[in-house]
């Protein structure tokens, strides 16, 4: 078998890392932390993941009557940056205040900025998102906002000071992958520069790796690996994925056709004549 071109890009079971807000994170997975059986499944399952990041919800955290720090202390002992989000958030005004009390106790200016729209699919309220995100950015933050696809929020999220878009595959922890895998798509091309993570509805490894396919930077996950009858297992599938999809997407994919293409040459291939009757 021949050997790949030096030039050629190596096929790894490690996500490789990409740079955000000018800091470069060791990954392209990135994990949630809620849902798992117990702490010491959670911090398997990020050794197994080799995750660039984990977030964590200070809403959720503090209902469990589970505090900051000891939170934080489980977070060192893994080595893995802590992103805090505003989960359950459903006005502007409550998210920025929820912001600024995770960076008071989890003393870090990154925030995932959630605004919920409704209870049911837990889709961005784009409104209050927008208006979140440039008050926080004019405060210091490095917002992470939870978005959707749509071409007008992500130029509106941008000028507001964001330097990353974290897009909905789907619904979260509906598992159904990417529900518009077209404006993903349109999203990618529309801005070519910024870091794009698929954030929520990611199901299998292999739908992790369609959105690597389609030049995205990064994804998040939570109840796929949360919820897998071996979560570590799972995470590890999960960062063989998109490193495989990053990879793929770097090498070139072949564009899809509607007619077939014979793989092998037909040029001096022998045809037998019937004989004239």
């Amino acid at each position: 078998m021949n050997a790949l071109p030096p030039s050629s890009p190596r096929p790894t079971a490690q996500p490789a890392p990409f740079t955000v807000y000018g800091e470069t994170l060791p990954s392209r997975l990135m994990l949630g932390t809620a849902l798992y059986p117990s702490p010491a499944v959670l911090a398997e399952s990020v050794r197994a993941a080799q995750a660039g990041l984990v977030t964590v919800s200070l809403r959720r955290e503090q209902a469990r009557g589970r505090t900051g720090e000891r939170f934080m202390d489980l977070v060192k002992d893994m080595g893995v940056r802590v992103l805090p989000n505003t989960a359950g958030c459903h006005s502007a005004k409550e998210a920025i205040t929820t912001a600024h009390m995770a960076r008071e106790l989890f003393e870090t200016n990154w925030i995932k900025l959630e605004v919920i729209a409704n209870d049911d699919t837990l889709q961005p309220e784009v409104f209050g998102l927008v208006e979140a995100a440039a008050s926080l950015a004019r405060d210091g933050f490095k917002v992470f906002p939870y978005t959707t696809e749509d071409l007008s929020v992500a130029e509106r999220l941008l000028r507001a000071g964001c330097e990353v878009l974290m897009p909905w595959g789907s619904p979260i922890g509906s598992g159904r992958g990417l529900n518009n895998a077209y404006g993903l798509r349109l999203l990618r091309a529309h801005v070519p520069n910024v870091p794009l993570v698929v954030d929520a509805g990611l199901g299998a490894p292999s739908h992790a790796a369609a959105a690597m396919e389609l030049g995205f930077d990064a994804c998040l996950l939570n109840t796929a690996v949360a919820k897998a009858a071996d979560p570590p297992r799972m995470a590890a599938a999960f960062a063989q994925a998109i490193a495989a999809g990053r990879t793929a997407y770097l090498a070139g994919l072949m564009a899809p056709r509607d007619l077939a293409e014979p793989s092998t040459p037909v040029v001096g291939t022998p045809f037998h004549t019937p004989a004239a009757k």
